[in-house]
């Protein structure tokens, strides 16, 4: 258990986390993970029980419950409602994680488990994927985090947990850093995209290419890069200012992500440098390389 989940939020309100998103997506595997967290977890807990579950004299420990068109009495509109209705608490700090998926993860995790999708029971499961995301489009829209499960295993996903929610109750606006190669798509669930596909690339060096960007020896090889200073002076220079602004508009969280062509090198050598920048100036930074073992 983590500090965070142990102790009662600094401004002695309840923490709830309500786990909803797209069936298939990973709802279970957050639960769990949030409950090795500290969290007491519930799954499928009827709407018109939710504000029960944070009564006065409840449960003593953070409360992570699960919520999802399996839900009985769950419709979008309520959703909202309940959550606008717990947000106007004093005594409460609710959250709302959507966990999401790529639509063709989605329809190969339902194949390879040979589960059927709840929205199409008789029906393709492609239907039923769609059918959902349409319910569920105003609450992805209106949740605090969204976490983009497609390329995540079990372990990054509880790293990922880990990093949103064993800070909750601190004060700042978390910051997450993550590497990643544009032969695997950008991240879904990125705010800001920095290409540093022009930077000298140590692939090409057969000394540095089977090492990392995490190695002493690429970083010196894309440091000397004759325009990585310049470049990295106007990044944090962009930067600086723009942190502030989010966290004014009551952003819960911003992700950083940065790329190059294979995920390996320089991608994840400045997100490392962009982490320790951040850190440095008393940021909540948590760096994550989405394809750093990836071939």
């Amino acid at each position: 258990m983590t500090a965070a989940a142990d102790e009662p939020e600094g401004d002695g309100r309840q923490p709830l986390v309500l786990v909803t998103g797209v069936s298939g997506a990973g709802k279970t595997s957050a639960l769990k993970a949030l409950e090795d967290m500290g969290f007491e977890a519930i799954d499928n807990v009827p709407l018109s029980l939710l504000g029960r579950l944070v009564a006065p004299g409840g449960f003593p420990h953070p409360i992570a419950a699960g919520v999802d068109i399996r839900t009985r009495d769950f419709g979008a509109d309520a959703f909202l409602e309940m959550i606008a209705e717990l947000r106007a608490r004093d005594d409460v700090d609710a959250k709302v994680l959507f966990m999401d998926c790529d639509d063709q993860v989605l329809t190969r995790r339902y194949a390879e488990t040979r589960r059927r999708h709840p929205l199409a029971i008789d029906r393709p499961v492609a239907d039923g994927i769609r059918q959902e995301r349409m319910l569920l489009a105003p609450v992805r829209e209106r949740a605090d985090v969204v976490m983009d499960t497609s390329d995540m295993s079990l372990g990054a996903q509880k790293a990922a947990m880990e990093d949103h929610f064993a800070v909750q109750g601190e004060p700042g606006l978390p910051v997450f850093v993550v590497s990643f190669s544009y032969r695997n798509g950008v991240p879904r669930d990125a705010d800001l995209v920095f290409d540093v596909r022009f930077l000298s690339n140590p692939h090409y060096d057969l000394d540095l290419r089977p090492l990392t960007g995490l190695d002493d020896k690429v970083g010196a090889h894309i440091a000397a890069d004759s325009g990585f200073d310049a470049f990295f002076r106007h990044l944090t220079a962009l930067l600086g200012p723009l942190l502030p602004r989010y966290a004014e508009e009551g952003k819960s969280y911003l992700t950083i992500a940065v790329g190059c062509t294979g995920g390996r090198h320089r991608s994840v050598y400045v997100a490392e440098r962009l982490g320790a920048w951040l850190s440095e100036r008393g940021e909540k930074a948590r760096v994550r390389h989405r394809d750093l073992d990836k071939r």
